[in-house]
């Protein structure tokens, strides 16, 4: 079978997004199909370019797929018979993330009521429709009265991540941005008593991203226990930090999936720390469990991380209960292309 699978992108920005659309091509190559990945841009500064991206996908043509697998607006805007869309999300910001301050932008409320209309024309028309995660699948029935199945993406390369020594850090991946919120596990660190170090690891959104990191480590005195690696970090020293750490921790705003940053460290072995509204994160997650959700904070982080230091064997023990509550999700790639493809 011929498929092609179809994804956005931004210039220099690479997340989970970019890395599932890859593993998904290989996946599907390995299990015996011709699969492509096609990428179609989209900007929305000004927010009027976003009609820019909607207009190219509505004109692409794929006359020789026989199958296509959209991920994200507006890729999955792209005119197909035979499209399965697996949905990401979609323009979140005139969904659950419109504000009085986007309202107030000429362009928001008809880019707004095109985007619904044309998300729902297309949702109506796909052969299939499926969603990431529970959150997104809410939201897809909040907002546009559509329903779809649950289809967790599965963890790309399982293999790097598996349990290795417990350090004296904690680990916090994944693209650095305000949203992720890697500067309130640093300021928590201010506070922190005990011998745990904090390392903070991926490719900033922005240089101010990176450069916010870089400003409080100097301005807190830190560099003898905060380690940042900004920039492209490549897969193997990911896993290598990984499987290093005492503990990782993942403090999203709604996260619309388990995530990487807590797939991979649950595959490895170790306890999550995380906030009450990371939100597919929580999946993962069990409180005294597998490990700790407090509040997105300094001071009732460094009080979390504390407990991670003080008692080590606790924490250990949460990475083995967390390693087994994701493998016995069941989530894996041969399930997911027999699903995709049905």
């Amino acid at each position: 079978m011929r498929v092609v699978v179809l994804n956005t992108v931004a210039p220099f920005v690479r997340g989970g997004a970019e890395l599932l659309a890859e593993a998904l091509v290989d996946r599907l190559a390995a299990a015996g199909h011709e699969a492509a990945l096609l990428r179609v841009p989209l900007a929305w500064n000004p927010l009027a370019r976003v009609y820019d991206g909607m207009l190219a996908c509505g004109l692409l043509a794929l006359p020789r797929a026989d199958r296509v697998i959209a991920l994200k607006f507006p890729a999955y805007l792209v005119p197909c018979a035979e499209k399965t869309i697996w949905l990401l999300h979609q323009f979140r910001q005139v969904y659950d993330l419109w504000t009085p301050d986007l309202a107030a932008d000429p362009a928001a409320p008809g880019l707004r009521a095109a985007i619904k209309a044309a998300d729902e024309a297309c949702f109506d028309g796909a052969r299939r429709m499926l969603c990431n995660s529970p959150v997104t699948r809410d939201r897809l029935a909040r907002h546009n009265g559509r329903r779809a199945e649950v289809l967790p993406p599965p963890l790309n390369d399982p293999e790097l991540f598996q349990p290795g020594a417990h350090g004296d850090y904690l680990f916090a991946g994944g693209r650095i941005n305000a949203a992720k919120r890697q500067h309130l596990l640093v300021e928590a660190m201010r506070h922190v008593r005990g011998g745990l170090r904090l390392v903070v690891a991926g490719p900033p959104d922005a240089p101010a991203d990176g450069q916010r990191l870089v400003d409080l480590v100097a301005r807190h005195g830190l560099a003898d226990r905060v380690r940042l690696e900004l920039g492209f970090v490549p897969r193997r020293r990911i896993a290598e930090l990984v499987t290093g750490a005492l503990a990782c921790a993942y403090l999203p705003v709604d996260e619309d999936s388990f995530g990487y940053v807590a797939m991979e460290a649950c595959e490895a072995g170790k306890a999550l720390l995380s906030a009450p509204d990371a939100g597919g994160v929580l999946g993962l997650v069990r409180p005294g469990e597998t490990g700790q959700v407090v509040e997105a904070e300094p001071r009732a982080l460094a009080d979390a991380l504390e407990r991670v230091w003080a008692d080590r064997a606790a924490t250990i023990a949460q990475g083995r209960a967390a390693r087994a509550h994701w493998r016995a999700q069941g989530i894996d790639w041969h399930h997911t292309i027999e699903t995709l493809l049905a």
